[in-house]
């Protein structure tokens, strides 16, 4: 690889950062030559490297050193890109940042000033937004020439109309940016631009769904976001891992009520909740699928009714639906819980070939519809990563 311009792409969370090398071509972007996890960055553990790249997989355990968890993070990915991309020039780091509020529609250089005004939505999405831009100022503080890129989540449903952003509530609260954001964008503008390129009818009626330890769905038409599930916060729609999902507001006035702090119902909704507060197991699917208790079994299926409600609304809201598309970690990996969401969407003329399902392993593209389906299915695994480094370099060209 030596000789390569590259964007380096980093999704920063509290104790893991995720990475990601694209070489470069002018505006260009390649699909990645390596790319990794560095987990164990909280205080007392000792990060773990996973990467992978065209040589294949490998894992390095490292000295955990000293410092905060991004110090110690930046320590890690040296010695990785020393050991594994000698000589390569990165040109610019790409940060997956979650929320970018009204003010920020697509990618922007980060400066001060930028940082101060994301550090003022980091209470619209406490478990990531205060984490990503604390990578922000530990790569700006290590590598102080490199153009520091921010790419938002939000960015992709700027296109929402106002009858889908805008809550019942007073003009005030409006006024204060109460409205409905949406997430997951860097992936689901990945996903559309992947389906494009395969299929005609991914410019018409898609619903794409991204599931993961966060999971959301979005109406998709010609490429552009209508309608989808998250709103103000990352709370809001589908069941999660760990967070609620879509809950009657009333149930937390009721709480408070009953002397409940906000504290305790922030920690309760983003923590407590989704999968592993109903199964009392897990917020991991395999998990559950692999438990023998009742209550994991009834968290899979109220995961899958709310994930098949949702879609009946989107579709809906595109009036009718041509193309279905699966994405994230669940979505690419977990061919059952496929299978039983496009069953309970039959209704829609959704038919699925059981044999592509059970071959699809998210390692590919890979259509997974009967010959008699009138709405494609797709599995696509998605890469934010590589659309954070074609907005970055098209900044700095």
């Amino acid at each position: 690889m030596s000789g390569l311009n590259a964007i380096l792409a980093v999704n920063a969370g509290s104790s893991s950062l995720k990475f990601a090398l694209y070489p470069q071509d002018g505006r260009d972007i390649g699909a990645a030559r390596l790319s990794g996890n560095i987990e164990g960055l909280e205080a007392g553990g000792a990060p773990i490297v996973k990467v992978s790249g065209k040589d294949g997989n490998s894992s390095d355990t490292l000295q955990a050193g000293d410092g905060c968890p991004h110090d110690r993070a930046l320590a890690a990915l040296d010695t990785v890109l020393k050991r594994h991309a000698d000589g390569i020039r990165i040109t610019a780091i790409a940060h997956r940042i979650v929320h970018g509020g009204e003010r920020l529609t697509e990618s922007v250089l980060l400066d001060e000033d930028m940082l101060a005004y994301l550090t003022s939505l980091s209470s619209l999405a406490p478990l990531h937004q205060p984490h990503n831009l604390a990578g922000v100022r530990a790569f700006r503080k290590s590598f102080p020439d490199l153009p520091q890129i921010g790419c938002f989540d939000t960015a992709f449903h700027a296109t929402l109309p106002q009858t889908e952003y805008l809550f019942a509530l007073p003009q005030s609260l409006r006024e204060m940016g109460i409205r409905r954001y949406g997430f997951h964008g860097l992936s689901y503008r990945y996903v559309a631009d992947r389906l494009m390129e395969r299929t005609e009818h991914a410019r018409g009626r898609a619903v794409i769904a991204h599931l993961g330890n966060g999971a959301s769905a979005c109406a998709v038409k010609n490429g552009k976001s209508i309608a989808t599930t998250m709103g103000f916060s990352a709370l809001d729609g589908l069941m999660m891992g760990t967070r609620s999902g879509e809950v009657d507001p009333g149930v937390l006035l009721h709480l408070l009520r009953h002397g409940w702090s906000w504290e305790q119902l922030e920690r309760m909704l983003y923590r407590e909740s989704g999968l592993r507060g109903v199964s009392g197991v897990s917020a991991d699917m395999r998990t559950l699928h692999a438990s023998a208790e009742p209550a994991a079994r009834l968290a899979i299926d109220i995961f899958i009714h709310r994930l098949v409600r949702e879609c009946g609304a989107l579709s809906a809201c595109l009036e009718g639906l041509d193309v279905i598309a699966f994405t994230g970690g669940i979505g690419e990996h977990d061919a059952a819980l496929r299978k039983r969401t496009c069953d309970a969407l039959s209704y829609l003329g959704i038919r699925i070939d059981e044999a592509a399902n059970q071959a699809a392993d998210g390692d590919a593209i890979a259509a997974i519809h009967a010959a008699d389906s009138s709405v494609e299915i797709w599995v696509v695994p998605t890469d934010e990563g590589r659309v954070a480094a074609q907005d970055a370099a098209r900044l700095i060209n």
